[in-house]
């Protein structure tokens, strides 16, 4: 069948009082235009209305994609920032309704970038610039930004996002630990609330799952120092410096120790 067909049918069921997740003409016109099979990896089930799993990522549905962007406001010219852009469908269709070159997006895995990148071409939006960064930081080198997009779980809006808001500006994020909530935040404050939802945290440097080993942060390496001396035994322990043992092992730089107390 036609995709553009399928498409219709798709944001026809989005709009359908059964569903009720895209409202406006601005979201619905735009993901009429977006194709979605670019971004999944079983194109004969594109427009079916569930999620799919690309590259350790999950990729959303057409009604949690429509929540988001109905939930964003996008409008003709807007800046806008997608953090934890994914495979890069909702920055596809933020693109369709504000102009490829406002939208900017950005994801920590280097795999995904690289994933979001080649989709946004496929489908026709190249010119969306995507950067491999902690989302956390954003992307301050375009700000400010008219919408911000985050689309990972928080406890709270991280203060740099906020700070890259035009005044006026809206982000809309995910919130809360264990039972979250999609809200919208502007100037400060959290000015509507769009029901419940349920998606991963956000990552921060080290956790995204296209490294073999997390990093370790400097609290976590001092602890992994202080445990393995405290299983020493007696005499062994009568040289550790306590106040010494740091994640970056001193001065130095990382390090281990012998029993007399000298790195090797």
């Amino acid at each position: 069948m036609d995709p553009a067909v399928l498409r219709d049918d798709m944001v026809d069921s989005l709009e359908h009082e059964a569903k009720a997740v895209v409202s406006t003409e601005r979201v619905s016109v735009a993901m009429r235009e977006v194709p979605r099979e670019p971004f999944v990896a079983d194109e004969s089930a594109a427009y079916a209305d569930r999620s799919f799993e690309r590259l350790g990522t999950r990729v959303l549905s057409p009604s949690a994609a429509g929540r988001l962007l109905e939930a964003l406001a996008v409008r003709p010219g807007d800046d806008v920032l997608v953090v934890g852009c994914g495979v890069g469908y909702t920055a596809a269709v933020a693109a369709e309704i504000a102009g490829e070159a406002n939208v900017h997006a950005v994801d920590i895995d280097r795999r995904l970038v690289y994933d979001a990148r080649s989709n946004l071409a496929a489908a026709g939006y190249g010119g969306v610039l995507v950067d491999r960064r902690d989302g956390v930081g954003g992307l301050p080198g375009y700000a400010p930004y008219d919408r911000i997009l985050v689309e990972a779980a928080v406890v709270e809006p991280p203060r740099a996002l906020l700070e890259q808001l035009t005044t006026g500006g809206r982000l809309v994020a995910p919130v809360g630990h264990g039972a979250q909530e999609l809200v919208a935040v502007e100037d400060g404050e959290t000015v509507a609330g769009f029901g419940t939802v349920a998606f991963r945290p956000m990552l921060v440097e080290g956790e995204q799952a296209a490294v073999v080993e997390r990093n370790r942060t400097r609290r976590e390496d001092r602890e992994h120092a202080r445990r393995a001396a405290e299983r020493r035994k007696g005499w062994e322990q009568s040289w550790i410096d306590w106040d010494g043992i740091e994640g970056t092992g001193g001065p130095d730089g990382p390090g281990r120790f012998d029993r007399r107390g000298g790195r090797f």
